[in-house]
């Protein structure tokens, strides 16, 4: 732990300094408040952290007395990353266990001590490893660590990654989800401010099993490796979990302080039929992100992708009709493709009705030495795009990125030391958006209008409806924004123009997604100037409402995640086995 030299009790006073001065003064800047910070230095003569004073905080808080608003403004002060947080939710994100993967894409990396297409010196992939791929100990101590730092830890969007989810054996799925919500529903009582360790759980794998660890292009396939490698006795007999046992985590985490507004799984489009989305439903899941990759059929074949454009239109339909958020992903410069060809497949996302997925991630493709592609670059048949070429392919995605979708990621997160040739500047989005910027053009997709945190002025606000047709649905995107086009909150509508597969959905309009933007706030709490919990939500189903019944639906679903029952409760939704369902 930071600090762990400093003795809490003989700093009890210092402490108190620093936090009431923090308070009364009110610094406007951040070198305000570390002036003052480094003024009241311990008796061990060290600056205290940021992450000790709110923890220390924490602890002898009766003792000090502040309102609510004072308290508010102790954290906000103390805050650190605040972006973190800035969307309105919580992000937790976990990574499953290397297991073997049913792709062969020639793009992805085959880092044995990861789950499939993750590098083990990625951030996410650090924490995963000092947390043994435990589910439990990854989500309860990366809440302590927003804890910590300041941010609330009561909506949580849980983002499970690693490799495909659907090719997991189904106890194990069960197993994990049910891990994360123990974990989200044992915080509370948790007091605290160490991470917390396991003595039950290894790391999943042996590691004189995995061969050429170095990241060498391997001679034995990952799936081979992994196979031969992970342990096969101690973790396996405790990653065994009932529906029942998961249902029951789930109900507990309908009333609990740390609540789970969202569950995110990957797949592969060609994993996904009628009987894994129903599946995956009842995981709780209310998201799935999907490897799109590409539009075009030959660039995925000569990728080895294993599926063509036809599967994912599929795959896309289905997890729409059930009300799920879609979530793609989008690779240029793969194997086979061109800029122009990048531009002109990317085109077909939105003005395609069977594609219009509602967010997105676009990962350019790199090169990274125990990838496949390594042996095409080396053969002279593939090469990655100059630094303008990519910046022209990047801001054609960010301009021609309808208002419903969101572009959550532009350019993944890998070490440059990885990459073999390729893109290495992690801030490639801020380079194009300044291009655009420069050029005059307007941007709508969603990340670069919302709110963040700036003043919430409720006069100023009105209701902006966007619809758009897909293969088997009409869909209205309402949104809330301000005179400068600034998103405050939105509402995903989806009205079936065929029967759904689910039987709860017949004759239901679906509500696929409620986001209301601003500062992530604590439930039951409000803050005037924060978006959050003024009555927007309300607002929008009511619209939603308004909407359903003049195209002559009866009935109004929502696919809650399990954090959001009550909200949805308070609002006249009925839990039926999967949905929550309003009789209009």
């Amino acid at each position: 732990m930071q600090q762990n030299r400093i003795n809490l009790e003989l700093n009890k006073d210092r402490l108190k300094q620093v936090i009431q001065t923090l308070v009364t003064s009110n610094p406007q800047n951040l070198k305000e408040t570390e002036k003052i910070i480094r003024k009241f230095q311990s008796i061990e003569k060290e600056v205290f952290s940021k992450s000790f004073i709110l923890t220390s905080y924490e602890k002898f808080k009766d003792e000090i007395n502040f309102t609510l608003e004072q308290e508010q403004l102790l954290h906000s002060l103390i805050k650190m990353k605040e972006t973190r947080t800035i969307s309105g939710v919580t992000p937790v994100t976990v990574l499953t266990k290397p297991f073997p993967c049913p792709g062969k894409c020639i793009f992805c990396p085959n880092d044995v001590r990861m789950p499939k297409s993750y590098l083990s010196d990625e951030p996410g992939a650090q924490r995963a490893i000092s947390n043994k791929f435990d589910p439990y100990l990854q989500t309860f101590n990366r809440l302590l660590a927003f804890k910590n730092t300041g941010h609330p830890t009561d909506k949580i969007e849980l983002i499970v990654l690693g490799g495909t989810w659907s090719s997991y054996p189904e106890t194990y799925q069960i197993w994990y989800v049910k891990r994360c919500f123990e974990a989200l529903n044992d915080f509370e009582n948790y007091q605290n401010s160490e991470m917390i360790q396991s003595e039950e759980m290894d790391l999943p794998f042996e590691e004189n099993k995995l061969e050429e660890i170095d990241g060498a292009v391997l001679t034995k396939s990952y799936n081979q490796i992994i196979s031969n490698a992970i342990k096969n006795t101690t973790n396996l007999l405790k990653e065994v979990a009932t529906w029942e046992e998961l249902f029951a985590a789930h109900n507990k985490n309908v009333n609990s302080k740390s609540r789970c507004v969202g569950l995110v799984l990957e797949t592969r489009p060609d994993e996904i039929n009628e009987e894994e989305i129903i599946k995956i439903r009842r995981l709780g899941a209310t998201k799935i992100q999907l490897g799109i990759q590409s539009l075009n059929d030959e660039v995925l074949k000569k990728n080895k992708r294993g599926h063509d454009v036809k599967k994912t239109i599929e795959a896309i339909d289905l997890i729409r009709r059930a009300g799920f958020k879609i979530h793609g992903h989008y690779m240029p410069n793969l194997h086979g493709s061109t800029p122009q060809m990048d531009i002109e497949d990317y085109q077909k996302m939105f003005s395609e009705i069977s594609v219009r997925p509602d967010e997105l991630k676009i990962y350019p493709c790199s090169l990274i030495k125990t990838a496949e592609l390594m042996q095409v670059y080396n053969d002279g048949l593939w090469k990655p795009y100059s630094q303008e070429e990519l910046a022209e392919v990047v801001c054609f995605t960010i301009l021609n990125t309808p208002r419903y979708c969101r572009l959550t990621r532009i350019i993944r997160d890998i070490p440059s030391d990885d990459i073999v040739v390729g893109n290495k500047l992690t801030n490639f989005r801020q380079i194009a958006e300044n291009l655009i910027k420069k050029s005059g053009q307007e941007v709508l997709e969603i990340r670069s209008r919302e709110i963040k945190n700036k003043k919430f002025e409720n006069e100023e606000i009105k209701i902006r409806e966007t619809e758009y047709e897909t293969t088997s649905t009409r869909e209205l995107f309402i949104e809330y924004v301000n005179s400068r086009d600034e998103i405050f909150g939105f509402l995903r509508l989806s009205l079936p123009k065929i029967s759904s597969f689910i039987p709860e959905l017949t004759g239901c309009a679906v509500i696929r997604e409620i986001h209301i933007y601003g500062q992530s706030t604590e439930i039951g709490k409000k803050d005037p100037k924060n978006s959050q919990h003024q009555g927007l939500g309300k607002r929008l189903i009511q619209r939603a409402e308004e909407i359903s019944k003049e195209s002559n639906f009866k009935k109004l679903a929502v696919i809650s995640a399990i954090g959001t029952r009550e909200y949805y409760a308070k609002n006249g939704f009925e839990l039926k086995e999967l949905y929550q369902v309003k009789e209009m």
